[in-house]
């Protein structure tokens, strides 16, 4: 369907090349000041046109608020905003009204319909994530004032380029398995830094959107070679969610990773999703990958490690969410290439019309703002949650054991074992609580 979410709701429209796309946002808080410059700049992140590694195609992608906002304020109400596409060159699909283009949901969509878009990719078109931007641009700002919440992705790899500084773990027997166990930590540790403290300033320094200059000049390269051979080459965002509440998620079948999960797969172009360790992670042991609890400053619980990439049973556990997402090379490409029309004659297609060589760069903000709305969504549902509890009275009965409160005062006394734990970054102390 059209629809996304529960508490806060979007429903996109519009199809590549008709007058306009947009979104209907319902549920969004009363009361935030809002503006339209407020949701321009991750549509212009997003637009095309950008640099050389990008399609040609001219559209400002101007967004317009119709509804939902007065004198600067949210309503309450649906929030209504559209984006005119400019730019239309219906005629350059002409020659391919008849070929299902290899790789394109043409077919698919025929099949379901009995009927397509005639140009470009209709639905299926990456101008339909326009609005999903749009409405993560209010989530976005709603999250920030209350939560302080930051949602930075960046290029991660395109084709063999990649900036992930993991490496297998070591499982050769001898002397110095923990010294190598201590170097592959350090690895890890090295790219929480780097997921942690990554910025959008970061990653905007240059056209490929990969936050080391020294990848992204090599990534360019291969941008370039597809773009020169009239081809397309894939690779992996890499996505950091930062100063998430502990306790989003609705279990089982709604966890916070299977609704990220299933807002990154809805996004063109995407064929992988892994979260934290991700397939990295079935290298490692148990003893090595679980993530062991300390005592933060503030009083609060979190890990020394982050495997979990910051979901713990299908609900957030206050640490760095991060995730990556696979996306194929894409699929409009200016070779000829063997095919056949829908009566199964064989025969040759070019592509013409504009296209992306990798359609990563402008991905980017796309995915940020899928993970905008899913945290969006779980944090309204969680307040609802808890304003329902806080309308209780207090009840100073609920057992410790349902709390994870040690017994106090006159009960039996707890014993605190203290265990070192020590990781790469040094020695970390963790207290157990025995009753």
């Amino acid at each position: 369907m059209s629809s996304f979410g529960s508490a806060y709701r979007i429903s996109t429209f519009g199809e590549s090349h008709c007058k306009a796309v947009g979104v209907i946002v319902d549920g969004v808080p009363p009361g935030l000041p809002i503006s339209e410059d407020d949701i321009q700049v991750q549509l212009s992140r997003r637009r095309p046109g950008q640099s050389d590694l990008t399609t040609p195609r001219d559209e400002k992608d101007k967004v317009t608020i119709l509804s939902g906002v007065e004198k600067g304020y949210t309503l309450g109400t649906p929030l209504a905003m559209t984006v005119a596409n400019q730019d239309q060159r219906p005629h350059d699909y002409g020659e391919m009204d008849f070929y299902p283009r290899p790789s394109h949901a043409d077919w698919t969509y025929l099949q379901k319909y009995g009927v397509k878009a005639s140009s470009g990719g209709g639905r299926a078109s990456a101008r339909e994530t326009i609005g999903r931007v749009a409405a993560a641009g209010v989530a976005e700002k709603f999250l920030r004032l209350t939560h302080g919440v930051e949602v930075v992705a960046f290029v991660a790899s395109i084709g063999n380029v990649s900036m992930e500084p993991m490496a297998a773990y070591p499982c050769e027997e001898g002397q110095d398995e923990e010294k190598q166990e201590a170097k592959w930590l350090a690895k890890w540790h090295e790219w929480w830094r780097v997921l942690k403290t990554v910025t959008r300033g970061d990653v905007d320094k240059n056209e490929v959107r990969c936050p080391d200059d020294k990848v992204a000049g090599r990534m360019r390269e291969r941008i370039v070679k597809a773009r020169d051979a009239h081809d397309s080459i894939g690779g992996t965002v890499v996505c950091a969610i930062r100063n998430v509440p502990a306790g989003l998620g609705e279990p089982c079948f709604d966890k916070l990773e299977a609704k990220l999960a299933h807002a990154m797969m809805s996004i063109p172009a995407t064929k992988g999703f892994e979260i934290g360790s991700g397939y990295a992670g079935t290298d490692i042991p148990g003893h090595v990958h679980n993530d062991p609890f300390v005592l933060r400053e503030g009083g609060r619980l979190g890990t020394v490690t982050n495997f979990s990439g910051g979901v713990q049973g299908g609900i957030s556990n206050g640490e760095d969410i991060y995730f990556k997402v696979a996306f194929k090379p894409a699929a409009t490409i200016g070779q000829a290439q063997a095919t056949a029309t829908y009566e199964g004659e064989a025969g040759m297609l070019a592509a013409k019309g504009r296209h992306d060589p990798s359609v990563l760069p402008r991905a980017v903000p796309i995915v940020e703002a899928m993970a905008s709305l899913v945290i969006m969504d779980a944090l309204l549902q969680q307040l609802g949650r808890q304003g329902a509890r806080a309308l209780l009275p207090e009840d100073s009965n609920i057992p410790g054991v349902l709390t994870g409160k040690p017994p106090r005062g006159g009960q039996t006394e707890a014993e605190v074992v203290t265990t070192i734990v020590t990781q790469a970054d040094g020695p970390h102390k963790v207290e157990t609580v025995r009753p």
